[in-house]
């Protein structure tokens, strides 16, 4: 009887000791699946993203000659017609400020009374700087 039943005891704990051995082989041969799955992935992911580097770089080179010929043509239509100039401050302008501010400061100096004087120099400095710098521009203009 006690070789019976240490037999059945020695055979449950093999059948046991097979039954998690075939369990681990099956989770091995799972993980094994999800890992080559997952590698197939990230390969693919790889593919994709140098796909788009390369329609990234086409892109960009068909922006560049597209540039370069948009700059043959502009260089092309500007070399024709004289550049125009930036318009700057008239003569005027110029002596009109000039002439308020050497206006102002000189009769804040020469008046008792410092801001009427400052304001009484700054508008005849006005007036005077504007003059001369109308009579400039006319030159200018005749020269023209």
């Amino acid at each position: 009887m006690k070789a019976l039943y240490v037999a059945l005891v020695a055979l449950a704990m093999f059948s046991c000791r097979n039954a998690n051995d075939e369990a681990k082989i099956y989770e091995d041969a799972k993980q094994a699946a999800v890992d080559s799955m997952k590698m197939e992935i990230a390969k693919q992911k790889i593919v994709d993203s140098m796909k788009i580097e390369a329609q990234k770089e086409q892109e960009r080179i068909a922006r560049e000659q597209a540039r370069q010929k948009e700059v043959i043509v502009v260089n092309q239509a500007a070399a024709t017609p004289a550049e125009k100039q930036r318009k700057g401050w008239s003569s005027t302008a110029k002596g009109a400020v000039i002439g308020a501010g050497v206006g102002a400061a000189t009769g804040a100096i020469v008046s008792k009374k410092k801001g009427e004087g400052a304001i009484i120099g700054g508008l005849a400095g006005a007036g005077v700087g504007a003059g001369t710098g109308a009579i400039i521009d006319s030159e200018k203009k005749k020269k023209k």
